[in-house]
């Protein structure tokens, strides 16, 4: 999209329409003139503010109508402050329906599908994932699971079945995955294996090859139930990267400290979205909560990019198939340590993912055993994932010197990502 021209008639339309609907964008562009803007005009969705009221839908000033015919989703939280994304039925069918027809590139007639993402509670993947098939141009046989299926049950059936594709968060897949090498199991007749919600790093490709030399692993394409459509997996795509979903998203990437738009390839910044088909929950100008980077020249149909890890202003942090949600862990820091700096430290190790949680306060152990029990408490997932060796969290007490900063801005980074998006650059899909 070119900054610096008038902004196209579906995308002034819709401001248009948010700006006389929703209190909230009302408010976030009261400064932007009623015509002649550009989309680099509209201001960043703050996040925090975003999301301030989303508990209680009846009164949560971003939506332009009331929640009538619609399906709620969760997108973060535990119960009692959960918040929740908002989808028009007919939203909700185009969003399964253009990221199904996404999908055909890596499925052929015939594949029989096991659906391993998560269901219930209000979380989206598994419903998503479930619509997106039924809507792949080809005809498959598909397999809802969910992600809780036995282990051993799961195995028994996929042979049974004759099942040779999988689809999943890396998380479950990778702990099934592990399971079977420690049994010295392979399966080879699982062809494709499909992941969505995090990355996949070598050391993992690695296990999944063990298990299943057959297999190519890659993205099933870049979505969330907040953000809606991300990026399209396509089988030109390396991995790490995605095509932008055009003509129903407006893919961004801006420079963190300035908020300029950067165009130029290999330059690492914000990546922001706009959805031009949700009216009810407006999605523009929204940090999905991811870095990125362009990997083609500017102008390019459904120019690609590549994801280079989580940024500070994400509102979740996905980790294996867990979840840890920084706004939660800054109330608990808190509430037992009173107002005090800290970040979280992401690294990666022989496919194991560490977690630093560096607070600048005088040492306290007993506050940093009672963080630890509070993480877990958060999500069980946590605790299941310590427990099988495959997430080390721990407490670092520091001066707020140690703390990272942003190199130009000096602001505090509240998640430092330095997992190794790059070490994939140019390997081809397995």
């Amino acid at each position: 999209m070119n900054h610096n021209c008038q902004a196209p008639l579906e995308l002034t339309r819709l401001v248009n329409h948010v700006r006389a609907h929703s209190p909230y964008y009302a408010q976030l562009w009261r400064n932007v003139p009623q015509a002649g803007w550009t989309l680099a005009d509209l201001p960043l969705v703050e996040l925090h503010r975003y999301w301030a009221s989303g508990t209680q839908l009846e009164d949560w000033p971003v939506l332009t109508a009331p929640v009538t015919d619609a399906i709620v989703y969760k997108t973060g939280g535990t119960t009692g402050g959960a918040k929740h994304s908002v989808f028009t039925q007919a939203e909700w069918q185009q969003f399964v329906t253009t990221f199904g027809r996404s999908l055909a590139g890596w499925l052929e007639p015939g594949d029989r599908v096991a659906n391993l993402f998560f269901a219930g509670d209000l979380y989206a993947s598994f419903l998503f994932i479930q619509g997106a098939l039924g809507h792949v141009p080809v005809p498959l046989c598909v397999f809802p699971f969910t992600g809780t299926v036995d282990p051993q049950t799961l195995t028994v059936q996929l042979e049974q079945h004759r099942i040779n594709v999988l689809t999943g968060v890396p998380g479950k897949l990778l702990q099934y995955v592990a399971s079977l090498e420690q049994q010295g199991v392979q399966l080879p007749g699982i062809k494709t294996v499909l992941y969505g919600g995090e990355s996949v790093f070598v050391e993992q490709l690695q296990l999944f090859k063990a298990v299943f030399p057959c297999a190519r692993v890659v993205s099933i394409g870049c979505a969330s139930v907040d953000a809606g459509l991300i990026g399209a997996s396509a089988p030109d795509c390396l991995p790490g990267e995605h095509r932008a979903f055009e003509p129903e998203t407006i893919v961004e990437i801006v420079d963190e400290a300035s908020g300029v738009v950067i165009t130029e390839p290999h330059r690492t910044g914000l990546l922001v979205l706009t959805n031009l088909a949700r009216t009810l929950m407006p999605i523009i100008r929204y940090p999905v909560g991811d870095l990125a980077e362009w990997t083609e020249a500017a102008g390019t149909p459904g120019r690609k990019f590549r994801l280079m890890g989580r940024s500070s202003l994400g509102n979740r942090l996905r980790v294996g198939y867990a979840t840890l949600f920084p706004d939660e862990l800054a109330a608990t820091i808190q509430a037992r340590l009173g107002n005090c700096r800290w970040q979280l430290i992401i690294d990666q190790e022989n496919g194991v993912d560490d977690i630093l949680l560096r607070i600048a306060h005088r040492h306290d152990p007993a506050a940093a055993s009672a963080l630890l029990q509070a993480i877990q408490g958060k999500d069980p997932m946590v605790a299941e994932l310590m427990a099988e060796g495959a997430l080390e969290v721990a407490v670092d007490w520091c001066q707020p010197a140690d703390l990272l900063t942003h190199q130009r801005t000096g602001k505090l980074q509240r998640v430092v990502d330095r997992r190794n998006y790059r070490g994939l650059v140019g390997r081809a899909q397995p």
